[in-house]
């Protein structure tokens, strides 16, 4: 089973030594080598692409809001913030004119409310699990934004955490995505490289991740993140998660 994780120096430098081993043994050269193969590392964002956690977070975001005496928000204005952290997050719902304790003050009651809320209408989207099924073979990841207790108690309780080497979230690193330190430092995990791996999300960060880390983009068509083909273009668009499946057996992604 997958476990919640978190980056170290003591755990980076093994890594490297394990990553150092992981390049000798699979090369640009002998990549399409049948005996080595190719390691398919997939790196996966949680909130509108895994899950539709949309209607659990903008209802813990109203009842900050009103806890704090301000009016609710409508779901697509809320939904529009998400995606670069819960801080960020309620930042941007309180807006410019916020003072840092304010934002501190409202956080925390966001994080309480959905602590226990965050299951309420949270549901994996149709076909995840199936997808995520049928890929087990490759070294899998979750990289989200998202608090890493809250991913792991949804993924848990929506038994799909087992599919998944490691769950990170947006407490495990220093920074946050579109940093790509984080998606750098689970492949060395994994075992794989960037140009054997792929970022799959619903939203311009996940886009730039992969291109920060050397990865490929893949973007899942559904979800509520924020996408703007022209600026940030991902490698492949997919409508449901189990067209995966076909672009690892296709190998239509990582080196050639």
């Amino acid at each position: 089973m997958a476990v919640a994780r978190n980056g170290s120096e003591e755990g980076c430098s093994w890594n490297l030594i394990r990553q150092k081993k992981c390049a000798e043994r699979i090369t640009l050269g002998n990549m399409s080598d049948d005996k080595n193969g190719k390691v398919r590392a997939i790196l996966f964002d949680l909130d509108g692409t895994l899950i539709d956690s949309k209607l659990d977070i903008v209802n813990s975001v109203n009842a900050m809001l009103r806890a704090t005496g301000r009016e609710e928000m409508p779901i697509e204005t809320v939904a529009a913030y998400i995606g670069h952290g819960a801080p960020r997050l309620i930042a941007s719902v309180l807006g410019a004119e916020s003072t840092e304790s304010e934002r501190a003050a409202a956080l925390n009651i966001f994080l309480e409310h959905y602590e226990k809320h965050n299951m309420d209408a949270t549901r994996a989207y149709p076909g995840v699990e199936d997808a995520l099924a049928l890929l087990k073979g490759n070294p899998m990841a979750v990289l989200t934004n998202k608090p890493t207790a809250a991913s792991l108690q949804i993924l848990q309780g929506l038994g799909l955490a087992k599919y998944f080497q490691g769950i990170y979230g947006g407490d495990s690193f220093a920074k946050k995505k579109p940093d790509p330190s984080g998606a750098q430092f689970i492949l060395r995990e994994l075992g794989a490289v960037p140009e054997e791996s792929a970022m799959v999300g619903d939203s311009d960060v996940d886009v730039q991740t992969a291109r920060n880390a050397g990865m490929r983009a893949i973007a899942v068509k559904y979800g509520f993140g924020h996408f703007d083909r022209n600026a940030n273009p991902a490698d492949q668009y997919i409508d449901r998660l189990t067209e995966l499946v076909k672009l690892a057996e296709a190998k239509q992604w990582g080196c050639e």
